[in-house]
């Protein structure tokens, strides 16, 4: 079992980037720039690495490797958006790694890609590129290549002695629980959970029992034995079930407008453990969103655009705006998801004002975001 802030730290420790391994300051697969690169560094690593993993450590200074970090990015569908535009897609994983040294919320991302053995491209056109475009690394540099294409595996020894060095022991693996309940979640319900004698899950957060059933807000949970963090939100609430074979979780989002807010289930996530050391988690979205009337979104909608103006501008808000400011991100979020295609575009005009005029705000605006890229993806 390979723990995960080895690799990175390996990764990082081994060589300046090459054509098994890449490192960001950050991504941005919302954006189609963003996208159509991220995709160009797959397709890039999967090819020049047909019989071995490659990687992209995201969260890290390129100039120097300082570890900088970047907020938790809890997407289980990066692999549907792989498979969208790229034919023979590699397999693809997006881990969240905390680092002791980064500041709550903050981890490092590490994109584990696995050829299927056959030459990867672009499907369709994406930005500035083509489709039928095929990427391969050379050095620190994903480039195009129109004519004798052929994968060779030249770095499969390399992979395997950094991916040794990563392997997990009993004490890292110790170390891990009694850091996680006693330093850095001193303040929560904290608990632990083996299964099969192998994997160790902990997780910690505000407990509430409503009923029968028992939430967790705060919530950080981490495979301790791989140091991946598998949830991670200061802001909804959770339901824990485990037995002995799997660890389940589902997600819960508060919404609605103005005073009337609701919980709705959101996803349901799954972590299966098998007696041969392997784990895989399914993912299940189950959110219904909430139906309004449309005339009456148009006059919330319309309203809070006129917010956003008055901010583009540097007006200043009256005490009233500044309250209804409060409600910008579910408002936008329900317009789009009751066939508002222009709340979208309103949620990024209003991104960068809104985090230069109030932090809590901002905080929500990128939840809803959250909520927005899961919701397409599926």
């Amino acid at each position: 079992m390979i723990n995960k802030r080895l690799l990175v730290k390996n990764l990082l420790a081994h060589n300046d980037e090459n054509s098994f391994y890449d490192k960001k300051r950050f991504i941005d697969i919302g954006q189609k720039e963003g996208k159509a690169k991220f995709l160009k560094h797959v397709c890039a690593l999967a090819n020049s690495n047909p019989h071995n993993n490659s990687f992209i450590v995201i969260g890290v200074e390129d100039e120097d490797n300082t570890i900088v970090g970047v907020d938790f990015f809890d997407d289980s569908k990066i692999q549907n958006l792989v498979n969208a535009y790229l034919d023979n897609p590699p397999l693809i994983s997006y881990e969240n790694i905390p680092f002791p040294q980064l500041p709550e919320g903050k981890v490092v991302g590490l994109v584990t890609i696995k050829s299927n053995g056959k030459v990867c491209a672009l499907r369709k056109n994406i930005w500035k590129y083509y489709g039928g475009s095929v990427f391969f690394r050379e050095g620190s540099i994903s480039l195009p290549k129109a004519y004798n294409v052929e994968l060779k595996d030249i770095n499969s020894a390399a992979v395997a002695t950094i991916e040794k060095h990563a392997k997990n022991n009993i004490e890292l693996t110790l170390d891990g629980v009694i850091d996680f309940i006693n330093n850095r979640h001193k303040d929560l319900t904290s608990n632990y959970k083996v299964f099969k004698e192998q994997f160790v899950v902990c997780w910690a957060g505000n407990q509430k029992k409503i009923k029968d059933q028992t939430f967790y807000s705060r919530v950080d949970i981490e495979l301790i034995n791989e140091q991946v963090k598998l949830f991670y939100s200061n802001l909804d609430e959770i339901t824990i079930a485990f037995n002995d074979d799997s660890f389940t979780t589902t997600e819960y989002v508060q919404l609605g407008l103005g005073k009337q807010q609701k919980y709705y289930p959101f996803e349901k996530v799954i972590l299966n453990f098998n007696d041969n050391g392997k784990y895989f988690i399914q993912s299940t979205l189950i959110f219904n969103p909430p139906q309004y009337n449309k005339k009456s979104l148009h006059h919330i909608f319309n309203a809070t655009n006129t917010l956003v103006d008055k901010l583009e501008k540097q007006q200043q808000l009256t005490k009233q705006e500044e309250a209804d400011l409060l409600q910008l991100p579910d408002i936008y979020l329900i317009c789009f998801l009751n066939d508002f295609p222009d709340a979208f575009l309103q949620m990024e005009r209003a991104k960068p004002l809104i985090k230069k005029h109030n932090k809590n705000v901002y905080m929500s605006l990128k939840e809803a975001f959250r909520i927005l890229r899961k919701v397409k993806y599926n």
